[in-house]
């Protein structure tokens, strides 16, 4: 009896293998055993795998991918997204029950179906994206339809997944196209799936999907073939394998996707449209500019309503700030600590505290105030004026609840800006940037000696002085580098602490890599590449050399709402670029007062709007 009871459970196990061999999503592709179980205690291994793949069929329920650890058993499995959550955990107990018939003693195995992919190691394997075995597969011996332009239709779908899949959130991707033979009417439809496992990077999915590529090659023309790894899966056929509604829209994530096929008409009727939308606005912004506007007497209980700067009462800033208390300091920066002041009626305002020693520095000091806190924009925080007591001064700006723009570059809300919400910020300052221009017509030259951050500062002025308008374009360009990359202009951008934000953007841009450039917070589905890239190339061109070669800050708006890319000659990088530290003017024979000060009032003070 009991010889009959084994014979029968040998019979019910052979009738399930072959039951799994004839669904084509358990489609054996690759399997391999580890050497024999090493461990001492075969019982409490084998309980720890039974943990492990317990664990890792719960989290099927509903999901695609799974990991689970238990004492020395790493287990990973990974269905493709087009199965459903059933047809997902019925290929995982395939595999599972496959794996144990044919590894019972191993401490390691993988196995790959076309529909799942299962793997154990006594050891932590998820980082690792290439196996020894890896291999090509060619599904059948026969040839696809016309096989001349098959052939060609498999390779440029799988490039495409290659671009893309890496930019998707889950690694998957899958594509049918129709290809044609030189007629009005398709020969065929290509089917294509590509995926990586999920707890690798962008870029060794990647690497991954182009081995893979390698190793299917050769199967073109016949009508499919598929190619496994321990990162990454890729397979094509002539006849369906998944579902309509499975396929994805990658134009996205692939250069040149069909933004670009859009007809020239409708393209000129909006680029048209923007530039007299564009020339209107300017319009009405010169008549408001121009409009005179009768000067108020502020006091320190209306700061926000008041126009011009204004000299405040220091005792009154001091009250303000609970003299300088640290519960009301916000920030630091280049110039000194910030505080939150809050005055008579209630009001907030930003007290920033700096160090001024000699008298003529303070007249230099006070009448740079006066010319920056004209400049009104709601991407820019105002600075509402000044006050001073002996050697030190103080600045006084608007107050931001939601914090300044370097918090959701690189603070506690990074990831938070959308790249509509960069981009707006980016035009909205274009749209009031040149504040050079509002200097004496005769005062090109400043000599006001101040200590601040270099990194928005034009070489021409740092070293000799020279303050042009071209000297707005230069911290521009540096501003939109950091809101595009999420980086500091300070940060160093490789190991040995030797190239700045701006070093590193122009060497990308050398090598046709601008995309490695953009924050990889955001979404890739949020904007076009070539978008991203005319304005990485906007914001170069402000830092060229020599500085005839910077359009001004008028060009620059042009450049920004024409939706063509950029037709003029490619940015000609500056011939030294100046790292972004902090220096004492002790070392220094001129000053940055004002485009410091411009940078600041920019970068370092800059609202968030749109939120």
């Amino acid at each position: 009896m009991r010889m009959i009871h084994i014979c029968n459970i040998f019979f019910i196990v052979l009738m399930i293998m072959q039951g799994v061999r004839s669904d084509p999503q358990a489609e054996e592709l690759l399997r391999q055993c580890s050497n024999s179980n090493t461990t001492n205690d075969l019982s409490i291994f084998f309980s720890n795998f039974n943990k492990t793949f317990g664990d890792m069929r719960k989290q099927l329920s509903n999901a695609h991918f799974a990991t689970a650890y238990s004492t020395d058993v790493f287990g990973l499995v990974q269905c493709r997204n087009y199965l459903s959550n059933a047809d997902c955990v019925a290929c995982f107990d395939a595999g599972l029950t496959q794996i144990k018939h044919d590894c019972p003693q191993a401490d390691g195995a993988h196995l790959i179906y076309q529909g799942c992919f299962l793997r154990y190691e006594a050891r932590n394997f998820y980082k690792q994206i290439s196996f020894e075995d890896s291999t090509g597969v060619c599904i059948n011996n026969r040839t696809a339809p016309k096989p001349t332009a098959f052939k060609p239709a498999v390779e440029e779908l799988i490039t495409d997944l290659i671009t893309a899949t890496p930019k998707i959130k889950s690694f998957f991707a899958a594509l049918k196209r129709q290809f044609f033979d030189g007629g009005p009417t398709a020969i065929a439809t290509v089917y294509v799936v590509a995926q990586c496992v999920e707890n690798i990077s962008r870029s060794d999915c990647h690497t991954c999907l182009s081995r893979a590529y390698i190793n299917v090659q050769p199967c073109p023309p016949r009508a499919g073939g598929s190619s496994v790894d321990a990162g990454c899966f890729l397979r094509y056929s002539d006849t369906s394998f998944f579902a309509d509604n499975d396929v994805t829209d990658i134009t996205l994530y692939v250069e040149g996707g069909s933004s670009n096929k859009k007809t020239p008409l409708i393209m000129g009727l909006i680029g048209g449209l923007c530039l007299v939308l564009l020339l209107l606005a300017l319009l009405l912004w010169y008549r408001l500019l121009r409009k005179p506007k009768k000067a108020e007497r502020g006091d320190i209980l209306g700061v926000t309503k008041l126009q011009g700067a204004i000299i405040y009462n220091y005792k009154d800033l001091k009250s303000a700030t609970n003299n300088f208390s640290v519960e009301y300091k916000v920030g630091e920066g280049g110039f000194g600590d910030v505080y939150k002041g809050i005055i008579a009626n209630g009001n907030k305002v930003a007290v920033k505290k700096l160090d001024v020693v000699t008298s003529k520095e303070k007249t230099d000091f006070e009448s740079e105030v006066r010319l920056i806190s004209n400049v009104h924009h709601r991407n820019v925080l105002r600075l509402l004026g000044c006050s001073g007591k002996g050697p030190v001064q103080l600045l006084v700006y608007e107050y931001m609840e939601n914090g300044s723009l370097d918090t959701f570059l690189y603070g506690d809300k990074r990831g938070t800006l959308s790249w509509k919400q960069r981009f707006d910020i980016i035009l909205g300052i274009a749209r009031d940037f040149g504040l050079a221009r509002l200097l004496p017509k005769d005062q090109s030259h400043l000599t006001t000696r101040f200590a601040g951050t270099l990194g928005y500062t034009a070489p021409e002025y740092a070293i000799h002085g020279h303050l042009s308008e071209k000297v707005d374009t230069y911290g521009y360009g540096i501003v939109v580098l950091e809101i595009i990359s999420g980086r500091r202009c300070s940060d160093m951008m490789n190991e040995h602490l030797t190239e700045s934000l701006l070093q590193y953007a122009w060497k990308l841009y050398d090598n046709g890599k601008h995309f490695k450039l953009i924050d990889e917070t955001l979404d890739p589905s949020e904007y076009h590449f070539n978008n991203a890239k005319k304005v990485i190339e906007i914001a170069l061109k402000c830092t060229q050399s020599p500085v005839s070669l910077r359009p001004a800050m008028s060009e620059v708006v042009v450049m920004l709402v024409n939706d063509g890319s950029l037709e003029q000659r490619p940015p000609n990088k500056p011939k030294f670029v100046q790292m972004s530290k902090n220096i004492d003017d002790d070392d220094s024979s001129t000053s940055t007062a004002t485009a410091q000060s411009i940078s600041n009032a920019t970068a370092t003070f800059t609202k968030f709007t749109g939120r």
